[in-house]
Protein backbone atom coordinates (compact mmCIF):
# COMPACT_ATOMS: atom_id res chain seq x y z
CA UNK A 1 0.00 0.00 0.00
CA UNK A 2 1.29 3.32 -0.74
CA UNK A 3 2.12 5.70 2.06
CA UNK A 4 0.09 8.36 1.91
CA UNK A 5 -0.35 11.33 4.49
CA UNK A 6 -3.37 12.88 2.85
CA UNK A 7 -5.69 13.68 5.34
CA UNK A 8 -2.92 14.66 7.98
CA UNK A 9 -1.90 17.34 4.99
CA UNK A 10 -6.07 18.29 5.04
CA UNK A 11 -5.94 18.53 8.58
CA UNK A 12 -2.59 20.97 8.28
CA UNK A 13 -4.33 22.99 6.15
CA UNK A 14 -6.95 24.08 8.30
CA UNK A 15 -5.03 23.94 11.48
CA UNK A 16 -2.06 26.41 10.64
CA UNK A 17 -4.89 29.06 10.28
CA UNK A 18 -5.49 29.01 13.69
CA UNK A 19 -2.06 27.01 15.15
CA UNK A 20 1.41 28.34 14.85
CA UNK A 21 3.03 25.72 12.45
CA UNK A 22 -0.40 23.91 12.19
CA UNK A 23 0.86 22.06 15.83
CA UNK A 24 1.70 23.18 19.53
CA UNK A 25 5.06 22.47 19.90
CA UNK A 26 7.66 23.46 17.27
CA UNK A 27 8.99 19.72 17.53
CA UNK A 28 5.84 18.21 15.58
CA UNK A 29 6.06 20.35 12.90
CA UNK A 30 7.62 18.15 9.94
CA UNK A 31 7.00 20.33 7.07
CA UNK A 32 3.52 21.57 5.23
CA UNK A 33 3.19 17.78 3.57
CA UNK A 34 5.19 15.66 6.44
CA UNK A 35 3.34 16.81 9.63
CA UNK A 36 1.57 13.45 11.33
CA UNK A 37 -1.37 14.02 13.41
CA UNK A 38 -2.28 10.87 15.21
CA UNK A 39 -5.20 9.61 15.86
CA UNK A 40 -4.79 7.07 18.41
CA UNK A 41 -2.79 4.80 19.93
CA UNK A 42 -2.85 1.64 21.56
CA UNK A 43 0.20 0.00 23.24
CA UNK A 44 3.55 0.04 21.45
CA UNK A 45 1.77 1.11 18.04
CA UNK A 46 0.01 4.78 16.80
CA UNK A 47 -2.51 5.44 14.32
CA UNK A 48 -1.91 8.68 11.98
CA UNK A 49 -5.16 10.34 10.44
CA UNK A 50 -4.94 8.62 7.46
CA UNK A 51 -5.13 4.92 9.05
CA UNK A 52 -1.52 4.61 8.38
CA UNK A 53 -0.53 2.04 11.66
CA UNK A 54 3.39 2.69 13.15
CA UNK A 55 5.19 0.71 15.75
CA UNK A 56 6.16 3.86 17.94
CA UNK A 57 9.78 4.31 19.04
CA UNK A 58 8.98 8.03 19.93
CA UNK A 59 7.24 7.42 22.49
CA UNK A 60 6.17 10.92 22.94
CA UNK A 61 10.36 11.61 23.49
CA UNK A 62 9.85 9.06 26.02
CA UNK A 63 6.97 9.82 28.94
CA UNK A 64 4.98 6.72 27.73
CA UNK A 65 6.85 3.90 29.38
CA UNK A 66 4.74 0.98 29.55
CA UNK A 67 2.87 1.70 26.39
CA UNK A 68 -0.34 4.35 25.51
CA UNK A 69 -3.38 3.90 27.06
CA UNK A 70 -1.80 1.25 29.56
CA UNK A 71 -5.43 -0.18 31.01
CA UNK A 72 -4.07 0.17 35.08
CA UNK A 73 -2.63 3.77 34.62
CA UNK A 74 -5.92 4.75 32.51
CA UNK A 75 -7.90 3.33 35.41
CA UNK A 76 -6.01 5.03 38.17
CA UNK A 77 -6.04 8.60 36.46
CA UNK A 78 -9.92 8.19 36.25
CA UNK A 79 -9.83 7.07 39.50
CA UNK A 80 -7.78 10.24 40.56
CA UNK A 81 -10.64 12.20 38.61
CA UNK A 82 -13.29 11.47 41.14
CA UNK A 83 -10.64 13.64 43.59
CA UNK A 84 -11.29 16.70 41.54
CA UNK A 85 -9.36 18.31 39.38
CA UNK A 86 -7.49 21.18 41.85
CA UNK A 87 -8.08 23.21 44.89
CA UNK A 88 -5.38 25.33 45.72
CA UNK A 89 -4.98 22.46 48.35
CA UNK A 90 -3.10 19.02 49.17
CA UNK A 91 -4.32 15.96 48.59
CA UNK A 92 -3.63 12.24 50.06
CA UNK A 93 -1.89 11.67 46.47
CA UNK A 94 1.39 13.64 46.86
CA UNK A 95 2.34 11.64 49.72
CA UNK A 96 2.06 8.34 48.10
CA UNK A 97 3.56 9.16 45.35
CA UNK A 98 6.56 10.84 47.12
CA UNK A 99 6.76 8.18 49.49
CA UNK A 100 7.13 5.68 46.07
CA UNK A 101 9.63 7.86 44.54
CA UNK A 102 11.76 7.78 47.76
CA UNK A 103 11.38 3.98 47.76
CA UNK A 104 12.67 3.56 43.97
CA UNK A 105 15.38 6.63 44.46
CA UNK A 106 16.18 7.09 48.13
CA UNK A 107 17.92 10.26 47.53
CA UNK A 108 14.72 11.85 46.97
CA UNK A 109 14.90 12.80 50.51
CA UNK A 110 11.73 15.18 50.22
CA UNK A 111 10.08 16.10 47.16
CA UNK A 112 8.32 18.84 45.41
CA UNK A 113 5.85 18.57 42.46
CA UNK A 114 5.56 20.28 39.51
CA UNK A 115 3.95 20.22 35.82
CA UNK A 116 6.76 19.18 32.98
CA UNK A 117 10.66 18.76 32.78
CA UNK A 118 11.10 22.70 32.22
CA UNK A 119 9.64 23.83 35.40
CA UNK A 120 11.11 21.07 37.31
CA UNK A 121 14.42 22.35 35.76
CA UNK A 122 13.54 25.99 36.83
CA UNK A 123 12.65 25.38 40.08
CA UNK A 124 15.86 23.22 40.74
CA UNK A 125 18.23 25.72 39.82
CA UNK A 126 16.23 28.45 41.85
CA UNK A 127 16.37 26.37 44.64
CA UNK A 128 20.20 26.10 44.17
CA UNK A 129 20.58 29.70 44.02
CA UNK A 130 18.74 30.22 46.95
CA UNK A 131 20.77 27.70 49.25
CA UNK A 132 24.18 28.80 48.28
CA UNK A 133 22.88 32.59 47.58
CA UNK A 134 25.23 32.18 44.45
CA UNK A 135 23.41 33.00 41.15
CA UNK A 136 25.72 31.62 38.40
CA UNK A 137 25.88 27.95 37.01
CA UNK A 138 27.37 25.67 34.81
CA UNK A 139 25.75 23.46 31.84
CA UNK A 140 27.54 20.51 29.15
CA UNK A 141 27.58 21.42 25.34
CA UNK A 142 24.81 19.65 24.19
CA UNK A 143 22.45 19.17 27.10
CA UNK A 144 18.50 20.05 26.93
CA UNK A 145 16.82 21.23 30.11
CA UNK A 146 13.87 22.40 28.88
CA UNK A 147 12.70 25.85 26.96
CA UNK A 148 13.22 28.31 29.22
CA UNK A 149 15.47 31.29 28.74
CA UNK A 150 18.62 29.98 30.83
CA UNK A 151 18.97 26.89 29.17
CA UNK A 152 18.27 27.76 25.50
CA UNK A 153 21.96 28.12 24.18
CA UNK A 154 23.90 25.68 21.92
CA UNK A 155 27.49 26.50 20.21
CA UNK A 156 27.90 27.91 16.56
CA UNK A 157 29.95 25.25 15.43
CA UNK A 158 28.72 26.62 11.97
CA UNK A 159 30.40 29.76 12.32
CA UNK A 160 33.54 28.81 14.26
CA UNK A 161 36.80 30.43 12.80
CA UNK A 162 40.01 28.18 12.71
CA UNK A 163 41.65 28.20 16.08
CA UNK A 164 39.67 29.72 17.89
CA UNK A 165 36.49 28.30 20.26
CA UNK A 166 32.98 28.17 18.93
CA UNK A 167 31.03 30.81 20.07
CA UNK A 168 27.41 30.69 22.91
CA UNK A 169 24.68 31.66 20.72
CA UNK A 170 20.65 31.77 21.63
CA UNK A 171 18.55 28.81 20.52
CA UNK A 172 15.93 30.72 18.83
CA UNK A 173 15.18 34.38 18.80
CA UNK A 174 13.06 35.98 22.10
CA UNK A 175 16.30 34.24 24.60
CA UNK A 176 17.63 37.57 26.13
CA UNK A 177 21.42 37.91 25.82
CA UNK A 178 21.79 38.92 29.42
CA UNK A 179 20.86 35.58 30.31
CA UNK A 180 24.59 34.65 28.84
CA UNK A 181 26.17 36.21 31.55
CA UNK A 182 25.03 33.71 34.35
CA UNK A 183 26.35 30.80 32.82
CA UNK A 184 29.24 28.70 31.77
CA UNK A 185 28.77 26.12 29.45
CA UNK A 186 31.78 22.84 28.98
CA UNK A 187 32.33 19.48 26.87
CA UNK A 188 30.47 16.42 28.12
CA UNK A 189 32.65 14.16 29.13
CA UNK A 190 35.62 16.53 30.29
CA UNK A 191 36.13 16.51 33.93
CA UNK A 192 39.29 18.94 33.41
CA UNK A 193 37.54 21.51 31.73
CA UNK A 194 34.70 21.44 34.38
CA UNK A 195 37.36 21.54 37.08
CA UNK A 196 39.00 24.50 35.24
CA UNK A 197 35.69 26.57 35.54
CA UNK A 198 35.01 25.85 38.99
CA UNK A 199 38.94 26.43 40.25
CA UNK A 200 38.34 29.98 38.61
CA UNK A 201 34.63 30.77 39.37
CA UNK A 202 33.52 28.34 42.00
CA UNK A 203 33.20 31.15 44.13
CA UNK A 204 29.83 32.63 42.42
CA UNK A 205 28.74 29.35 40.78
CA UNK A 206 25.71 27.54 42.86
CA UNK A 207 25.33 24.64 40.47
CA UNK A 208 26.46 22.21 37.81
CA UNK A 209 23.35 21.07 36.06
CA UNK A 210 23.64 18.13 34.43
CA UNK A 211 21.92 15.12 32.27
CA UNK A 212 23.60 12.03 32.73
CA UNK A 213 22.69 10.83 29.55
CA UNK A 214 22.51 13.55 26.63
CA UNK A 215 18.93 13.21 26.18
CA UNK A 216 18.07 15.22 23.26
CA UNK A 217 21.53 14.43 21.59
CA UNK A 218 21.54 11.02 20.68
CA UNK A 219 22.00 9.26 24.19
CA UNK A 220 25.37 10.13 24.67
CA UNK A 221 26.63 8.29 27.64
CA UNK A 222 28.94 9.76 30.61
CA UNK A 223 32.44 7.96 30.15
CA UNK A 224 33.43 5.86 32.92
CA UNK A 225 34.04 7.77 36.17
CA UNK A 226 32.73 10.86 34.88
CA UNK A 227 29.80 11.36 36.88
CA UNK A 228 31.79 10.37 40.14
CA UNK A 229 34.37 13.00 39.05
CA UNK A 230 31.60 15.21 38.52
CA UNK A 231 30.23 14.93 42.02
CA UNK A 232 33.16 15.00 43.39
CA UNK A 233 34.18 18.50 42.00
CA UNK A 234 30.67 19.66 42.97
CA UNK A 235 31.73 18.70 46.48
CA UNK A 236 35.24 20.25 46.51
CA UNK A 237 34.06 23.71 45.51
CA UNK A 238 30.84 23.73 47.17
CA UNK A 239 28.53 23.77 44.57
CA UNK A 240 25.76 21.87 44.25
CA UNK A 241 24.86 19.10 41.92
CA UNK A 242 21.12 19.09 40.19
CA UNK A 243 21.04 15.90 37.99
CA UNK A 244 18.53 16.34 35.32
CA UNK A 245 16.69 13.04 35.16
CA UNK A 246 13.99 14.17 33.42
CA UNK A 247 14.12 11.30 30.79
CA UNK A 248 16.21 8.95 32.25
CA UNK A 249 14.54 8.36 35.58
CA UNK A 250 12.50 5.66 35.95
CA UNK A 251 13.25 4.58 32.59
CA UNK A 252 17.22 3.23 32.52
CA UNK A 253 16.61 1.62 36.09
CA UNK A 254 14.31 1.74 39.34
CA UNK A 255 16.74 4.27 41.12
CA UNK A 256 17.49 6.23 37.54
CA UNK A 257 20.99 6.82 36.18
CA UNK A 258 21.84 7.64 39.93
CA UNK A 259 21.95 4.38 40.65
CA UNK A 260 22.85 2.94 37.10
CA UNK A 261 26.31 5.04 37.55
CA UNK A 262 26.88 5.26 41.07
CA UNK A 263 25.88 8.86 42.00
CA UNK A 264 23.95 10.72 44.16
CA UNK A 265 22.83 14.02 43.10
CA UNK A 266 22.34 17.20 45.98
CA UNK A 267 19.20 18.08 43.67
CA UNK A 268 17.56 15.96 40.67
CA UNK A 269 14.57 15.94 38.27
CA UNK A 270 11.97 13.78 36.94
CA UNK A 271 9.08 13.80 34.82
CA UNK A 272 9.05 11.99 31.78
CA UNK A 273 8.58 8.05 32.67
CA UNK A 274 6.59 8.90 36.17
CA UNK A 275 3.21 8.82 34.80
CA UNK A 276 3.08 7.33 31.27
CA UNK A 277 2.51 10.50 29.97
CA UNK A 278 0.22 12.32 32.05
CA UNK A 279 1.66 15.44 32.54
CA UNK A 280 3.53 15.45 36.16
CA UNK A 281 7.11 16.27 37.48
CA UNK A 282 9.42 16.40 40.90
CA UNK A 283 11.76 17.92 42.14
CA UNK A 284 13.51 15.58 44.49
CA UNK A 285 16.75 16.23 46.85
CA UNK A 286 18.42 16.00 50.35
CA UNK A 287 16.38 17.18 53.20
CA UNK A 288 18.39 20.07 54.45
CA UNK A 289 18.34 21.94 50.37
CA UNK A 290 14.72 20.91 50.00
CA UNK A 291 13.48 22.64 53.15
CA UNK A 292 14.18 25.55 52.09
CA UNK A 293 11.27 25.73 49.78
CA UNK A 294 8.95 27.85 51.59
CA UNK A 295 11.86 28.93 53.60
CA UNK A 296 13.09 31.49 51.38
CA UNK A 297 12.63 30.08 48.11
CA UNK A 298 9.51 30.54 46.32
CA UNK A 299 7.85 27.20 44.58
CA UNK A 300 4.14 27.06 42.92
CA UNK A 301 1.63 26.00 40.68
CA UNK A 302 -1.72 26.40 40.22
CA UNK A 303 -1.72 23.10 38.43
CA UNK A 304 0.96 20.95 40.39
CA UNK A 305 0.12 17.95 41.77
CA UNK A 306 -3.04 17.64 40.04
CA UNK A 307 -4.96 14.75 41.00
CA UNK A 308 -5.47 12.62 37.52
CA UNK A 309 -1.85 13.05 37.06
CA UNK A 310 -0.66 11.74 40.72
CA UNK A 311 -3.38 8.71 40.16
CA UNK A 312 -1.61 7.98 37.25
CA UNK A 313 1.97 8.40 39.02
CA UNK A 314 0.93 6.30 41.66
CA UNK A 315 -0.13 3.45 39.03
CA UNK A 316 3.19 3.30 36.77
CA UNK A 317 5.78 3.75 39.48
CA UNK A 318 4.19 0.38 41.25
CA UNK A 319 4.16 -1.30 38.18
CA UNK A 320 7.94 -0.19 37.18
CA UNK A 321 8.84 -0.42 40.48
CA UNK A 322 7.58 -4.30 41.17
CA UNK A 323 7.24 -5.61 38.41
CA UNK A 324 10.20 -6.77 35.28
CA UNK A 325 8.81 -3.78 32.83
CA UNK A 326 12.66 -2.38 32.93
CA UNK A 327 14.70 -5.28 32.78
CA UNK A 328 12.03 -6.32 30.04
CA UNK A 329 12.39 -2.97 28.22
CA UNK A 330 15.79 -2.93 28.52
CA UNK A 331 16.31 -6.60 27.13
CA UNK A 332 13.96 -5.78 24.18
CA UNK A 333 16.46 -2.49 23.66
CA UNK A 334 19.25 -4.99 23.45
CA UNK A 335 17.75 -7.28 20.97
CA UNK A 336 16.44 -4.76 19.02
CA UNK A 337 20.03 -3.52 18.26
CA UNK A 338 21.38 -7.00 18.00
CA UNK A 339 19.35 -7.01 15.15
CA UNK A 340 20.02 -3.92 13.82
CA UNK A 341 23.96 -4.63 13.94
CA UNK A 342 23.36 -7.66 12.14
CA UNK A 343 21.11 -6.26 9.07
CA UNK A 344 23.85 -3.71 8.79
CA UNK A 345 26.94 -6.01 9.69
CA UNK A 346 25.91 -7.75 6.20
CA UNK A 347 25.89 -4.95 4.34
CA UNK A 348 29.50 -3.96 5.87
CA UNK A 349 27.98 -0.30 6.94
CA UNK A 350 29.82 1.26 9.62
CA UNK A 351 27.32 1.43 12.88
CA UNK A 352 27.42 2.13 16.86
CA UNK A 353 25.03 2.60 19.33
CA UNK A 354 24.81 5.16 22.20
CA UNK A 355 23.09 5.44 25.76
CA UNK A 356 21.07 2.99 27.62
CA UNK A 357 19.25 0.42 25.66
CA UNK A 358 16.08 2.01 26.17
CA UNK A 359 16.48 5.29 25.16
CA UNK A 360 19.74 4.07 22.84
CA UNK A 361 21.16 6.65 19.68
CA UNK A 362 21.67 4.60 16.42
CA UNK A 363 25.08 5.93 14.29
CA UNK A 364 26.53 5.21 11.14
CA UNK A 365 30.23 5.11 11.78
CA UNK A 366 32.32 2.85 13.91
CA UNK A 367 32.38 4.39 17.51
CA UNK A 368 29.54 6.67 18.72
CA UNK A 369 30.24 10.23 19.86
CA UNK A 370 30.95 11.26 22.97
CA UNK A 371 30.12 14.76 23.26
CA UNK A 372 27.94 17.02 21.43
CA UNK A 373 30.93 18.18 19.45
CA UNK A 374 31.65 15.23 18.40
CA UNK A 375 28.06 14.47 17.31
CA UNK A 376 27.60 17.74 15.18
CA UNK A 377 30.72 17.25 13.32
CA UNK A 378 29.94 14.40 12.16
CA UNK A 379 28.16 13.52 8.97
CA UNK A 380 24.09 12.30 9.74
CA UNK A 381 23.09 11.66 6.17
CA UNK A 382 22.42 8.01 5.99
CA UNK A 383 20.61 8.78 9.17
CA UNK A 384 18.24 11.32 8.21
CA UNK A 385 17.38 9.56 5.41
CA UNK A 386 16.93 6.23 6.60
CA UNK A 387 14.65 7.85 8.67
CA UNK A 388 12.53 9.05 6.83
CA UNK A 389 12.31 5.89 5.28
CA UNK A 390 11.46 3.72 8.10
CA UNK A 391 8.70 6.12 8.72
CA UNK A 392 6.91 5.57 5.54
CA UNK A 393 6.86 1.86 6.00
CA UNK A 394 5.45 2.32 9.79
CA UNK A 395 8.47 2.42 12.15
CA UNK A 396 7.84 5.76 13.65
CA UNK A 397 11.60 6.89 14.63
CA UNK A 398 12.70 10.36 15.07
CA UNK A 399 13.31 12.26 11.82
CA UNK A 400 16.34 13.90 13.39
CA UNK A 401 19.38 12.24 14.81
CA UNK A 402 19.71 13.94 18.32
CA UNK A 403 16.84 11.90 19.59
CA UNK A 404 17.04 8.43 20.59
CA UNK A 405 15.07 5.73 20.28
CA UNK A 406 12.56 4.98 23.06
CA UNK A 407 11.36 1.50 24.19
CA UNK A 408 8.37 0.76 26.20
CA UNK A 409 7.07 -1.92 28.15
CA UNK A 410 4.58 -3.22 25.31
CA UNK A 411 7.49 -3.80 22.63
CA UNK A 412 6.69 -7.14 22.15
CA UNK A 413 7.96 -9.53 19.80
CA UNK A 414 5.50 -8.82 17.04
CA UNK A 415 6.97 -5.17 17.20
CA UNK A 416 10.38 -6.56 16.93
CA UNK A 417 10.10 -8.46 14.19
CA UNK A 418 8.54 -5.99 12.43
CA UNK A 419 10.77 -3.33 12.79
CA UNK A 420 13.55 -5.38 12.07
CA UNK A 421 11.88 -6.91 8.87
CA UNK A 422 11.54 -3.47 7.80
CA UNK A 423 14.88 -1.65 8.78
CA UNK A 424 16.17 -4.20 6.47
CA UNK A 425 14.24 -2.99 3.56
CA UNK A 426 14.42 0.94 4.45
CA UNK A 427 18.21 0.36 4.89
CA UNK A 428 18.62 -0.86 1.06
CA UNK A 429 16.51 1.54 0.27
CA UNK A 430 18.35 4.26 1.30
CA UNK A 431 21.81 2.72 0.21
CA UNK A 432 19.66 2.75 -3.15
CA UNK A 433 18.76 6.00 -2.73
CA UNK A 434 22.30 7.77 -1.58
CA UNK A 435 24.98 5.17 -1.85
CA UNK A 436 27.36 4.94 0.76
CA UNK A 437 29.42 8.11 -0.03
CA UNK A 438 26.88 9.16 2.83
CA UNK A 439 28.42 6.67 4.98
CA UNK A 440 30.58 8.10 7.85
CA UNK A 441 33.48 5.92 9.17
CA UNK A 442 36.44 7.09 11.95
CA UNK A 443 38.75 6.63 9.43
CA UNK A 444 37.56 9.34 6.33
CA UNK A 445 37.24 11.90 9.25
CA UNK A 446 38.10 15.41 7.99
CA UNK A 447 36.40 17.57 10.89
CA UNK A 448 36.38 20.92 11.28
CA UNK A 449 39.19 21.91 13.59
CA UNK A 450 38.04 22.40 17.51
CA UNK A 451 40.76 24.41 19.62
CA UNK A 452 41.91 22.34 22.17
Amino acid sequence: MTYSLAKSNAHFRKAVQRLPLGVSSNFRYWGDDKTVYVKHGQGARLWDLDGNCYVDYRLAYGPVILGHRHPNVDEAAREGQSVGTVYALGTEGEYRVAELIHSMMPGAELVRFSNSGTEASMAALRLARGVTGKDHYVTFEGSYHGLFDGSMWRLDLENQKPGEEPQLMPYGAGVPGLSRELFWQVPYNDANKLEDVLRRHGDKIAAVLIEPILGNCCGIAPAPDFLRAVRELATRYNVLMIVDEVKTGFRVGKGGAQELYGVEADIFTLAKAMANGYPIAAVCGKEAIMRRFGQGVAHGGTYTAQAMSLGAAEATLTLLRDTTALADIAAYGRRMQAGMTAILGARGIPHSFAGHPSMGGLFFRQSPPTNYRDWKQSDYRFYDALAANLIARGIMCEPDSREPWFISASHDQACLDETLKTFEEAVDVTLGDIGRASLWTDTARTPAPVAA
